[in-house]
């Protein structure tokens, strides 16, 4: 996959032999994928926190009232309640909900690193690592949500959808494995050597 991701790109070869192997465009494609595995990964932090910490993730008809739910709290009438039931699926979702936030946190954090140890850092990799694992807790938690409610609370209430909050998790999902393969790509494409340039005496 990171091959294809570079292998479109062209970039200068130095005129002169003596020159440094590494083209300022190669450079520079290793820092658009870093930075740009950086920047999906801190919209990846926002939407995981906006999913968590909002109340909207079903909504359904309770005794002809519209009401909806969220990890925390359920809202009915305008008037919102904090669970006082332990469910363990509840439990299960939250908690992995919330080790995707502190992943993917670290992963923006040692991704920024790119701007001061280069690309080479092992930083960068374990960025990359963090951010992958952040999707994939998340993917957990919403899975396990999903399974939960389409089994048994989609039975037991009348008129119910997914609803925005719960959106905003699977979009969450599919930019955190984008900003972990970017950065991993970032590394990889760092480490390895560039060909040599090709300049036969004439």
């Amino acid at each position: 996959m990171c091959t294809l991701l570079t292998a479109s790109y062209t970039g200068e070869t130095p005129a002169n032999p003596e020159e440094d192997s590494v083209s300022p465009g190669f450079s520079t494609m290793l820092y658009t994928l870093a930075g740009g595995g950086t920047l999906c990964g801190v919209a990846t932090l926002v939407l995981l926190i906006v999913s968590t910490a909002t109340d909207f993730w079903m909504q359904y008809r309770y005794s002809g009232s519209s009401a909806n739910q969220g990890l925390w709290r359920f809202c009915i009438n305008h008037k919102c309640h904090a669970h006082t039931v332990t469910v363990a699926f509840w439990d299960a979702t939250r908690a992995f909900m919330l080790l995707a936030v502190l992943s993917c946190l670290a992963g923006v954090v040692l991704g920024l690193s790119i701007f001061t140890n280069g690309t080479k850092s092992r930083r960068v990799r374990t960025g990359g690592i963090a951010l992958v694992l952040s999707g994939f807790l998340a993917l957990l938690a919403l899975a396990i949500y999903t399974g939960v409610t389409v089994t048994f609370f989609g039975k037991r209430f009348m008129d119910w959808r997914f609803s925005w909050s719960y959106i905003i998790g699977w979009v969450a999902i599919i930019l955190a494995f984008a900003a972990g393969v970017l950065q991993l790509c970032a590394y990889q494409r760092s480490t390895a050597e560039p060909a040599p340039a090709n300049n036969p005496d004439i």
